[in-house]
């Protein structure tokens, strides 16, 4: 089979997928105790009866459970996310108020995760029993196990207590809610990226700490195994530097498992980090899904579980076409 019928195949097998989730995510929601509008009427904005009447016209629940599935589906499809019951908003506008800084700490902290641990994990892996290997290997088991509160904590502690470095927590500083910076100028644009990375930097570098050894073990691993390979022993005996040997040639063979790891948390970045933020009080999706199930907010909820299925899809699809070009052996069938 070939690369077009391929991309076909899994195209139409990647939409049915997202049906099947879109079904399950109802039926959960459905199936789930209590009423949506007893969730509505604990926040207490409901006073009488004619307010439930609207509010159960307002989100189709005096419909039967088949019509609200064919609406339901119809804008999940069309990414209309409904009202959310908390806060009576969009959830769409709950979402884009906080992907940005979703995107900002738990996307760049992913990125520079896969590309540290995996450097290190190529040179720990061509100094197998060395003490990079083993100094990298333990630290890396280290931050790995540790949990994220903790280390969040104690980054508070060091930084912000006794060394006066960075904010204790925060997407920006609090003065920006009166004053906020003027970005008509050099020196406003640059005081507003100045303040957000400072803001960043400690959840940021908790979340780094947390991430990169699990890629680093894998790199690891799987380069161990290509370099007792005997192609490397020819491209050695060619003269060829230790730096193309094992970036170009180990690597690239090497790169199947982690191909994949990298995709899934790529498709997991919009999840958030609920623990990281809560900690920090760090305004982005982990912190509002927290929220939203605590409130039993139903539409919003239902979104952003849909997102994450929907990213992770995609990142699937996208990694099982990098990996037929990557690695020409794999057929596609």
């Amino acid at each position: 089979m070939g690369l077009r019928s391929y991309l076909v195949k899994r195209s139409i097998y990647t939409f049915v997928l997202i049906l099947f989730v879109i079904t399950l995510n109802f039926i959960i929601f459905e199936v789930m105790p209590g009423s949506p509008v007893e969730a509505i009427a604990s926040s207490g904005k409901l006073h009488d009866e004619s307010q439930v009447r609207e509010v159960i016209a307002r989100f189709g629940l005096d419909k039967d459970v088949f019509t609200r599935f064919r609406l339901y589906a119809a804008n999940m499809l069309t990414f209309q996310f409904g009202f959310s019951y908390y806060t009576s908003q969009p959830v769409g506008n709950e979402i884009l108020g906080r992907v940005s800084n979703t995107l900002a700490l738990v996307g760049f902290a992913t990125l520079l995760s896969i590309v540290v641990g995996i450097f290190l994990g190529v040179v720990a892996a061509s100094r197998r029993g060395g003490f990079f290997d083993s100094a990298s290997v333990t630290g890396s088991l280290v931050t790995f196990s540790l949990p994220t509160f903790f280390m969040g904590l104690v980054a508070i502690l060091i930084f912000f207590y006794y060394l006066h470095w960075f904010p204790v927590g925060h997407d920006q500083p609090d003065v920006w809610a009166l004053y906020p910076p003027n970005t008509g100028t050099i020196g406003g644009v640059l005081g507003l990226i100045g303040g957000r990375l400072q803001h960043l930097f400690l959840p940021v570098m908790v979340l780094f700490l947390f991430q990169y050894g699990g890629y680093l073990l894998l790199t690891r691993a799987t380069m161990i195994e290509s370099l007792t390979d005997d192609y490397i022993l020819t491209s050695r005996a060619k003269g060829l530097s230790e730096k193309t040997v094992l970036f170009k040639h180990a690597l690239k063979n090497a790169s199947l498992p982690i191909v994949t790891s990298v995709a899934l948390g790529i498709g997991f970045i919009m999840s958030g980090a609920i623990i990281t933020e809560t900690v920090f009080s760090y305004e982005g999706m982990g912190q509002w899904i927290l929220r939203s199930i605590n409130n039993a907010d139903y539409p919003a909820m239902q979104a952003i579980f849909y997102i994450i299925a929907l990213m992770v899809i995609i990142a699937n699809f996208l990694a099982d076409v990098l990996l037929g070009i990557i690695d020409p052996r794999i057929k596609y069938g």
